[in-house]
């Protein structure tokens, strides 16, 4: 009896550690890079929209409030080697909101092509948990709403359309990175956004385009 209780307390055991390494290991990882659209809005839905496809994912919400192009790729240097540690098998990159204020945010389109490269040259050192380059997803960003209140305007709007957007669309092409359109997301459903910001509807829209780009990437095996 005591050589057959053994057994059976060893196969719970096993039993217990695999189901524990099967979901601390999911299948993919995704890491959303940005600034308050991101840590305030869309990672929650993309989870979900994830789960509900059936696909085991780690939503890694690296947004970050107010920061500009230039305050990301700070935060990006002086943490890299710990965030190299999540082994992202994604990276989903959208900032500017914040760099067409008109406060000392302010960031001049040169400024904010420079910046990008350089995050983009830090994620691209990122690996996977098999050793693979992590796949990077750079987004437009959405357009600035007429009526939007201070640090914003109509300017904002203007540069938006006419010099970050264009500057990203630019970078995707040069640096070979999968592009995806939230500007036209927005455009084609301006009720989306509150002023600045998505709401509820608009967050969940924004995952929803993330996820169609991402899709195809994804290894179902």
């Amino acid at each position: 009896m005591k050589i057959h209780l053994g057994i059976g307390i060893s196969f719970l055991l096993v039993l217990v550690l695999l189901s524990s390494f099967s979901s601390s290991h999911p299948g993919i990882i995704i890491f959303c890079a940005g600034d308050s659209i991101t840590e305030t809005g869309y990672p929650h839905f993309l989870k979900m929209i994830l789960n509900k496809d059936g696909i085991r994912a780690r939503i890694l919400n690296y947004g970050r409030s107010g920061y500009t192009s230039g305050e990301y790729l700070n935060f990006l240097e002086k943490n890299k080697e710990t965030l190299k540690t999540e082994r992202p098998d994604f990276v989903l990159l959208q900032l500017g909101t914040n760099d067409v204020r008109l406060d000392a945010d302010s960031t001049p389109s040169a400024t904010f092509k420079t910046n990008m490269k350089k995050i983009v040259e830090i994620f691209r050192t990122f690996k996977n948990r098999r050793g693979k380059e992590t796949v990077i997803l750079l987004a437009t960003i959405p357009p600035i709403p007429e009526g939007s209140p201070f640090p914003f305007s109509p300017d904002s709007a203007k540069r938006v359309r006419d010099e970050i957007n264009p500057v990203i669309r630019n970078m995707c092409e040069e640096e070979q990175i999968l592009m995806v359109d939230n500007y036209s997301l927005f455009i084609n459903s301006p009720f989306l956004l509150h002023e600045v910001h998505p709401n509820q509807e608009g967050y969940s829209a924004l995952a929803k385009n993330w996820y169609r780009s991402l899709e195809p990437l994804l290894n179902r095996k």
